[in-house]
């Protein structure tokens, strides 16, 4: 992966990280490997890893969804049901 691929990915995730916000990855209550993404006011991400997915992929997934909580105002909740 060259440098200028390097800083695109996870572009929501360090955007979040840098306003002060929050990603947290690993045991979450019950579910044994997750990823969550917080701002200083609420949860927007809450996903639970799948069966055989990596855990870039989770990463991915959670960088998604960052941006649909931002832009269109969708919170995900795989943890909680």
């Amino acid at each position: 992966m060259n440098r200028e691929n390097k800083h695109a990915r996870f572009k929501n995730i360090n955007a979040l990280v840098k306003s002060g916000g929050e990603v947290t990855i690993g045991r979450i209550g019950p579910v044994r490997c997750g990823a969550t993404a917080a701002d200083e006011d609420q949860s927007l991400a809450m996903l639970a890893r799948r069966p055989g997915e990596s855990l870039e992929e989770l990463l991915d997934r959670l960088d998604g969804a960052i941006v649909k909580a931002w832009d269109e105002g969708e919170y995900i909740d795989e943890i909680n049901g």
